[in-house]
């Protein structure tokens, strides 16, 4: 048999949060483990999500022989949606990771698109182009997540995914050691493992767990129960379900959204919950206040604005927060999100109801911490080791931590990897290549995918700023104005305040007018490129700010 060529890259996922892709070629084969999204900061107003630039996946989709989502979170599977009609593939995940795939498809309006799923366990081996597969079960915040191993001649490659290690944990939320351990057994080529917590020391378990920092407040509450969580981390969200079970209260949904959530849980979920459990808002009023749990649900930004809204009294009057009531913040924000969830924790203060806020001090999201990651490299005992998934502050905390092991992983054997860098392994070892491999954010804004440029992300910033309007009719003929400027300012100063703004834009304008039209060849582009330029330029000055400049300057000949 000839020797295998090996090609790893990532698409995303390296030095940022999001966006996960990997891909892994073996000779003409290529296998795509995850293919996410990532949330958009505040730098980047009216964008949804951005997903990776998937030119070389439409380029080589004859060869693309499988998708394997590992997990249910849209920053591993969101982008499969826009991705999938432009280079199609099986797609191999678990019953929980598709049905939260196609739930994801629903919200984007992306159903409609033919898929063509392959479910298997969590824990599972299957063949794809004849080779072996192997799906390991793994423990995180979404149920039946997975870490997977693709066999080579070499040794397996072994992409973790997200992961604790948890001896504990119900039958959904496995880390199953034993399935490690036997794909350990028949070598390990090369581990790719994540990095988001390498910073942190000690096992994550059981930081993660919020039971012991709401199971009183909820049991003790005098009034309703308010309890904010994200969507995706359904591992909280069952610990609260329980809670509230054994407390024998009812969960009331928030919203639409909400109750959407928990309906697609419900098919998945290890308890059974009882018929009477849930109970819509509609049916508040109807339930003693100390025996009600309402329950809150978003993704990202949404839910910060949800509760502030609550708590400035703007929502459904059923759902009014009183001083008996207990409003429990169990939603750490990212660093995309800090604004939001100060002014909306700072709201809910202003409510005058009690509010117990489950920080990131005592809270963690299940990733993998130091002792995590060592035990993983320890099992698996990998020839070459790439950090994969964070910023790079974590890929190099990662590999520090793979040095520091005292083991044969060295920076001869560790790999630090950019997005669109590969590393090749062949029979002669493994090396980096920078082969320019096509790469970067692609920005999804509604339904338009990848039509939103730098400059109209920059564009709406200005906007963000306000607009000054300058209108005027211009007589190439005559070489004069003859009706304006009309200048009006919007967004950028109070009204009252802006006579100054109006009467300097003037000026200039009439100047630059002046100028233009005692040239010998008058062109009226050009006339409006300068006044942008000088106004802005004089406005910035004055103001310190880049508001839209919009030259309406019509010609009449």
């Amino acid at each position: 048999m000839a020797n295998e060529k090996i090609r790893i890259v990532s698409l995303g996922g390296l030095d940022e949060d999001g966006k996960n892709c990997i891909v892994v070629e073996i000779n003409d084969d290529i296998f795509v483990v995850g293919a996410g999204i990532k949330n958009p900061d505040k730098t980047m107003p009216g964008i949804d999500y951005i997903i990776p630039n998937f030119d070389y996946l439409k380029a080589n989709k004859e060869r693309i022989k499988g998708y394997f989502l590992l997990h249910g979170h849209d920053d591993e599977n969101g982008a499969l949606a826009y991705i999938y009609e432009d280079a199609p593939a099986p797609i191999y995940a678990s019953k929980t990771t598709i049905a939260l795939f196609k739930m994801f498809t629903k919200h984007v309006k992306k159903d409609k698109v033919d898929y063509k799923f392959r479910e298997v366990e969590a824990t599972s081996d299957f063949r794809v182009a004849s080779r072996l597969i192997s799906f390991f079960h793994t423990s995180h915040n979404v149920a039946h997540s997975s870490g997977i191993a693709i066999s080579t001649q070499y040794g397996n490659i072994v992409i973790t995914g997200d992961f604790v290690v948890e001896n504990n944990a119900t039958p959904a939320y496995l880390h199953d050691t034993n399935a490690i351990a036997k794909i350990a057994e028949r070598g390990t080529l090369c581990l790719l493992s994540e990095s988001i917590y390498a910073t942190k020391p000690g096992y994550t378990a059981p930081k993660y767990r919020v039971t012991p920092h709401i199971q009183e407040p909820i049991k003790e509450a005098e009034g309703r129960t308010y309890v904010a969580m994200f969507a995706n981390n359904f591992y909280n969200i069952n610990e609260l379900l329980r809670i509230a079970l054994q407390t024998h209260k009812k969960v009331v949904p928030y919203d639409e959204e909400t109750a959407e959530i928990i309906q697609n849980m419900i098919p998945i979920s290890e308890t059974p919950w009882p018929r009477d459990f849930f109970a819509p808002v509609s049916d508040i009023i109807r339930i003693r206040e100390q025996d009600t749990v309402v329950l809150m649900l978003a993704h990202g930004g949404r839910l910060y604005n949800k509760m502030a809204i609550l708590a400035a009294g703007q929502a459904d009057n059923r759902c009014n927060l009183k001083p008996t009531d207990t409003f429990i913040v169990c939603c750490p924000p990212n660093d995309n999100h800090e604004i939001e969830a100060v002014d909306a924790l700072d709201e809910l203060y202003r409510s005058g109801c009690r509010v117990l806020n489950v920080t990131r001090k005592n809270f963690s999201r299940m990733h993998a911490s130091e002792e995590d990651l060592k035990t993983m490299i320890a099992l698996l005992k990998p020839q070459y080791y790439i950090p994969v998934k964070g910023l790079y502050k974590d890929l190099l905390a990662n590999a520090t931590v793979a040095v520091n092991m005292g083991v044969h992983l060295s920076h001869r054997n560790i790999f630090l990897l950019e997005n669109g860098m590969s590393l090749l392994i062949d029979d002669k070892g493994a090396r980096m290549f920078n082969e320019n491999i096509p790469h970067g954010d692609i920005m999804i804004d509604g339904i338009g995918v990848g039509d939103i440029s730098e400059q109209v992300i920059q564009d709406r910033e200005k906007l963000a700023q306000g607009v000054i309007i300058i209108s005027a009719v211009i007589s190439k003929s005559k070489r004069a104005v003859i009706a304006g400027p009309d200048i009006q300012v919007r967004g950028l100063v109070y009204l009252k305040d802006s006579e100054m703004i109006v009467r300097d834009v003037t000026r200039i304008f009439n100047a630059t007018a002046d100028e233009a039209l005692s040239s010998v060849v008058f062109d009226i582009r050009k006339l409006k490129d300068d006044v942008y330029d000088k106004v802005s330029r004089a406005v910035r000055r004055q103001t310190g700010k880049e508001p839209m400049v919009l030259p309406l300057l019509l010609e009449n000949d």
